[in-house]
Order: structure tokens, then sequence, then C-alpha cells
């Protein structure tokens, strides 16, 4: 009896998985967000970022105030990220020449997903969402390497 509970549990499982499960296009359009939102900085193409990010798009990192010492949350939105793409290394200087970009999806779950990407300084934790069909930035959370910097 509970072997056969346990198959049956399993082929339940097996067939919710199929329903809600990414497929390879979803993984590839995931991952392709992921280096538009890198890439956009690398290259200065802020449309590349636009393309990748939906325009409610925030950005979070803890700061660190200089004068108290005391630490606050620091939050970016999107229009200061287009900004960003345009301008922070328009002189090619900000990145090594091959620059790290380790894109690692830790879950997706039908329409949402949760990526990690490691560039050369820091790391980013992302949520990404599918709205009417298109992978789109939603959410990052990300922290320097050496967090003293913050």
């Amino acid at each position: 009896m509970k072997k056969n509970i346990f198959i049956l549990s399993s082929i339940l499982y097996l067939i919710n998985f199929s329903l809600c499960g990414q497929t390879k296009k979803d993984s590839i359009e995931i991952k392709k967000v992921a280096l538009d939102y890198i890439e956009s900085q690398h290259n200065a193409k802020p449309r590349q970022f636009e393309r990748a990010a939906h325009p409610r798009m925030v950005k979070r990192t803890f700061w660190t105030d200089k004068k108290t010492g005391k630490e606050y949350l620091k939050e970016t939105f999107t229009d200061a990220m287009i900004l960003l793409a345009e301008t922070y290394n328009k002189d090619g200087t900000k990145f090594p020449k091959e620059p790290k970009k380790k894109v690692i999806i830790l879950d997706i779950f039908n329409k949402v997903a949760s990526v990690k990407l490691i560039a050369n300084d820091w790391v980013d934790y992302m949520h990404i969402i599918k709205l009417n069909g298109k992978w789109q930035l939603v959410n990052v959370l990300w922290q320097f390497n050496d967090s003293e910097k913050h």
C-alpha cells in the first residue's frame, strides 16, 4: 500500500512539474535577461537594459552612511539604471577586457524565476517574471564581493 501511494504521488509530482516547469526556451530567455542587464553596463547600451527590465524594476543593496557608519537600504530604479548603462562604462575602463558574467538559474516556477549573476566585483540575485509572453527583470538584490565598499 505504501509503495503504491509513493508511486502515485511521484507520478502526480512529475505531471505537476511538467505543467509548471520551465522549457528550454524559457531558460534561454531568462539567461538572456540577466546577460542583457550586465552587458548593458559593460557596453554602455541603455536600450539593452531597457529590453531586459520591467519599467518598475527595483535594484536594492545595503549602503553605509559615511558620517554615522549606519547601514541603510539603498534603492535604484529602472530610469537610473538606464542612465547608468549609458554612462557608467562609456570610456571602457570600468570592467576587465573579458568581464565575468556567470548566470545561474536558481529556480523557475511557471512564470517566475530566481537567478544569481556573478560579476567581477559583485553578485546580483534577480527575480524575473514572464508578462505577456516576455521575461523581464523586476527585482535585483546585490552586494559587492567586498562588503566594505558599501
